[in-house]
């Protein structure tokens, strides 16, 4: 029963530790493809990622959220759209909020825009130029500040090296232990001879 009971716990700490060790795994692989993801589109022109700095997009986006910006046809612009721009105040600074109206159509639309925690629209006629217009595709709430923390220069050495060398260590000694453990379970018993062997003999002066 105790040796039931013991091979129990050596199965239940091996699966316990395979999937602590496979989800260490996910983390790092999503981790890596998200920071790929967030550094290779941009470059490649198919998106681009920005951080909500305030909360004039409220509810829908809130401040700190990450939104993905997809280009799209300025002649396609329709009210509703929520579109990322530089506004046409002293600074150029760059505003997403929701097209509340198409002043002049066209491919360098005039529009009137709103944020949709503001009880006034915009105080400006942006016209859309350059043959594209950057569309909010989607927002991850919070997600914007993390980013913004994870690429300060105080946490980068911790993610270039800290973290890698610890997940590497521990899995340097996890290969270690389990190889241990093996070569300890084909160890033989004391007494010299295995318990089958030991019968056998014993049964051979039982019977000369």
């Amino acid at each position: 029963m105790e040796a039931a009971f013991l091979t129990l716990r050596s199965a239940t700490i091996v699966a316990l530790r395979s999937m602590f060790r496979m989800a260490v795994l996910a983390v790092v692989i999503s981790a890596g493809l998200a920071m790929i993801a967030i550094g290779l589109g941009p470059r490649l022109g198919a998106y681009r990622t920005l951080t909500v700095l305030t909360g004039s997009m409220d509810p829908a986006i809130p401040a700190g959220s990450l939104v993905v910006v997809i280009p799209a046809d300025p002649a396609a612009i329709r009210v509703g759209d929520v579109v990322t721009f530089n506004a046409p105040i002293d600074g150029d600074p760059v505003v997403t909020h929701r097209v509340a109206e198409v002043v002049e159509a066209g491919a360098a639309p005039v529009v009137r825009t709103k944020g949709d925690a503001n009880a006034e629209p915009d105080p400006w006629l942006a016209r859309i130029e350059g043959g594209r217009v950057w569309k909010v595709a989607g927002a991850v709430p919070h997600a914007g500040t993390a980013i913004s923390r994870l690429r300060s220069p105080a946490l980068r050495p911790v993610l270039l090296y800290a973290i890698p060398a610890i997940v590497g260590l521990w899995w340097l000694a996890d290969i270690w232990t389990d190889g241990r453990r093996r070569r300890c379970s084909v160890r033989p018993r004391r007494g010299g001879m295995p318990r089958v062997a030991a019968t056998l003999a014993r049964g051979i002066h039982a019977h000369p």
